[in-house]
């Protein structure tokens, strides 16, 4: 047992987190003695000192920091890249550098919290099925929808895109693993921490913190303890965003394959360029109104406290300057992830490639100048209402150019509807009509109108599961095979997407109408008016939520079971169909040189890359493998 502890891994890291809450009571005591105060153990100050400290020795001890502490210590260093690769399903289990099995780790623990996360929403519909009290008070309502609104945008949306381009950008490109692997592995263990950090709130004395998913000040101020565990998990999550979004702009930039220009990288990957751009940029402020929040509430600081020359508005500001970029944050992959799966499906190249490569930098630009919309109401001066409306409206035009280009590459393609082609289209209808009401909710005098009402409901969930969800399923089945080396089985992958579908519309096209006619969102009860739709709404949820499971039923049985995938299965061009399913431990035997663009489907001789021997890998436009079914 003791040379068990002495490695890295799981008794050690439970060991190094006994520690941690040893080391933080110790911590407590002594500053309170060091102050003149009474040296009595204080259970809040030992809680907030813990949920920051404590995470940091359960990472040393699963071993995070083993290579760069023995570098900077002058001790001899060890090849972490011995243990590099999964050679087993433990090997998902401990720190890993290979960038395919920290991909599929973000992958696993994000749809995790997307169960959960669900769950919670499951509990909120039985809520709302009838008027009156059902199950829950209205304290633990509010627990129960700012936890599951918290998980699902920063445990899952954003993690679950890491994850995907984790695992294909590096081979998109050609390079054999990330820039920096060490700092990928590291990413990686700080999600899963902010996301049990969020749930044990629930254990917290005065329950979960229930300020919602955007904290507002001085409310998240003055709440119980649980707020605390809000406030941390968020710098958790945030920390691995950025450090994962460095690692995708310097791979990007410095290690793509010969030949391999900005004009001929894929879609997918200019996505995740734009995307990291604006994880740098933003996400700090979203860290900075979380630890204004915490020095008000440990320190009393007064950033957010009039009576004490705060500010209350100054918190929406910082924060949304995070937060309207962070909806592109939780869109821009989506929107690669569907560029590559309609160029393969419809056998054309991608209309506009540079046009769309170009719309995703204006996001990026645009992104930052429409953060006022959503305090249209919040008693800000009213002249900055008018050029918030004039950027939300302009924003809208790059998303069209998007929308335009998808449509001409389906136009006259040969169309294959299987599973990810059906995710793919049921995205750009669930995505246009979300698009449709947030050009609507620009325009000021009908946001004062819905403000706070089910239509803000209908409006988010139609951007982010009719959005994100459907390209993330989108991009899980398309590039299934070759992660796994199986294939799914397409017809419960179908049924999977119909059901979906179907009772996704059922569940949030009726928040529009009771919206326009005054239900207010956030609240545990309504009006007897409102019963109808709200029971339609919750019955449709439940079948809604019951259909997940059939996806993960499909994926665990298609993993273990499914039919070999060949190493192109649908006949794609671009560079990671070209090595094995699952792809070799460094990605490729040797390096690729790229002579071609990603998207001549239909080009006579066009060819995309040359990967080993050139007389027997060329690639041209049309070849490949079979059509891949289960």
């Amino acid at each position: 047992m003791a040379s068990k502890i002495r490695q890295a891994g799981w008794y050690r890291a439970l060991a190094f987190t006994i520690l941690g809450i040893a080391v933080c009571i110790g911590l407590s005591t002594g500053l309170r003695a060091a102050f003149g105060l009474n040296p009595v153990y204080d259970g809040t100050a030992v809680l907030q000192i813990s949920l920051l400290m404590v995470p940091i020795f359960f990472l040393g001890g699963i071993g995070c920091f083993d290579y760069w502490l023995r570098w900077a210590s002058g001790r001899k260093v060890v090849d972490d890249h011995a243990d590099h690769g999964a050679k087993s399903w433990k090997d998902y289990f401990k720190v890993n550098t290979d960038h395919k099995v920290i991909g599929i780790q973000y992958i696993c623990v994000s749809f995790f919290f997307m169960f959960v996360g669900g769950l919670m929403a499951m509990l909120v519909r039985a809520e709302l099925a009838a008027p009156g009290r059902q199950f829950v008070d209205p304290n633990t309502y509010n627990g129960l929808f700012s936890v599951h609104a918290t998980l699902l945008i920063f445990l899952f949306v954003i993690p679950v895109f890491a994850g995907i381009a984790n695992y294909v950008l590096p081979l998109m490109i050609g390079a054999p693993d990330m820039a920096f692997p060490r700092l990928n592995a590291l990413s990686f263990w700080m999600l899963p921490l902010a996301g049990v950090m969020m749930l044990l709130s629930f254990l917290a004395p005065g329950g979960s913190f229930a300020a919602g998913w955007t904290a507002y000040a001085p409310l998240s101020v003055d709440a119980p303890i649980g707020q605390a565990f809000f406030t941390i998990a968020v710098q958790f999550a945030g920390a691995s965003s950025i450090a994962t979004a460095l690692n995708f702009l310097v791979t990007i930039i410095t290690m793509r394959a010969p030949g391999m220009t900005f004009f001929r990288m894929p879609l997918l990957v200019w996505a995740n360029f734009s995307t990291s751009l604006l994880v740098v940029i933003a996400t700090p402020f979203i860290a900075a109104s979380q630890f204004m929040v915490l020095l008000d509430r440990a320190l009393g600081f007064n950033f957010f406290n009039p009576a004490g020359g705060g500010d209350v508005l100054m918190y929406q500001h910082v924060f949304w300057f995070y937060s309207h970029p962070a909806v592109y944050i939780m869109m821009l992959p989506g929107f690669g992830i569907i560029s590559e799966v309609l160029a393969t499906r419809a056998r054309k190249p991608v209309f506009g490639y540079r046009m769309m490569a170009f719309s995703l930098l204006a996001i990026v630009l645009l992104g930052f100048t429409v953060w006022a919309h959503h305090m249209f109401v919040s008693g800000m001066p009213n002249w900055v209402r008018i050029p918030m409306m004039a950027t939300t409206a302009i924003i809208a035009i790059p998303t069209g150019i998007k929308i335009f280009s998808w449509v001409a590459t389906l136009w006259r393609g040969v169309l294959k509807m299987d599973t990810p082609m059906l995710w793919a289209t049921g995205f750009i209808a669930m995505f246009t009509l979300g698009g449709i009401s947030g050009v609507m909710l620009a325009m000021v005098p009908l946001d004062i109108h819905v403000s706070d009402t089910y239509f803000i409901v209908a409006h988010i969930h139609y951007v982010l599961f009719g959005g994100s969800l459907f390209t993330i399923f989108a991009g899980i089945y398309f590039w299934f095979p070759k992660m796994t080396g199986r294939m799914f089985n397409e017809k419960l992958g179908k049924i999977h997407f119909w059901l979906t579908f179907v009772f996704f519309n059922l569940t949030f096209a009726p928040m529009h109408l009771i919206g326009v006619q005054g239900m207010p969102r956030r609240v545990s009860d309504y009006a007897e008016q409102f019963a109808t739709w709200n029971m339609i709404i919750s019955i449709s949820s439940f079948i809604l939520g019951l259909s997940s499971l059939l996806f993960l039923y499909n994926m665990v049985a298609s993993w273990r079971s499914g039919p070999k995938a060949s190493s192109n299965p649908w006949n794609s061009l671009t560079i990671e169909w070209q090595v094995s399913s699952p792809p070799p431990i460094f990605n490729f035997d040797t390096i690729p040189s790229v002579v071609g663009g990603p998207y001549e489907y239909g080009v006579p001789g066009a060819v995309h890359a040359i990967v080993g021997d050139p007389a027997k890998d060329l690639v041209p436009a049309g070849a490949g493998a079979t059509e891949g079914h289960s």
